[in-house]
């Protein structure tokens, strides 16, 4: 499992979209998917207009942060403001990872406003075989 379930994470989302754009103290939360792929999950992030230098991701423990910011266009006197309806500032969202999962080795990639992590799991976590042993003071039952 990739995270513990939330029960206010809906509820969560829809304040901050309410409440307008991030600002530093209070952030917007910024969309994603999440999935399992073979042996890694994989979660991808909407980042529209927010250069790679602008995203900031770090791991304590188990949890997981990514940070991005859409900074506006460069003001000038040759440009003249006439509609914003894309949101600007910060955005974030923490994602509590299970353990089963390797975050020594968590792969990110940036590619046409998406941020794709790609978090393997753990090889203690895997499903394994255990063989009986048949010791020499043991009988071997055959049916």
């Amino acid at each position: 499992m990739l995270m513990r379930p939330d029960p206010f994470r809906e509820l969560d989302r829809l304040a901050q979209q309410l409440m307008g754009p991030g600002t530093l103290s209070r952030p917007s939360v910024m969309p994603m998917d999440a999935y399992r792929e073979g042996g890694e999950y994989v979660v991808a992030f909407d980042l529209p207009g927010v250069t790679a230098d602008a995203v900031d991701i770090d791991v304590e423990r188990n949890m997981l942060t990514v940070k991005a910011e859409r900074r506006p266009v460069a003001k000038t006197d040759d440009v003249q403001l006439e509609l914003s309806e894309r949101p600007l500032g910060v955005f974030s969202r923490q994602i509590v990872l299970a353990d089963t999962l390797d975050t020594e080795h968590i792969q990110a990639d940036y590619d046409a406003g998406v941020l794709t992590l790609r978090i393997p799991i753990a090889e203690r976590a895997k499903p394994r075989k255990i063989s009986i042993g048949v010791g020499p003071g043991r009988k071997e039952i055959s049916g």
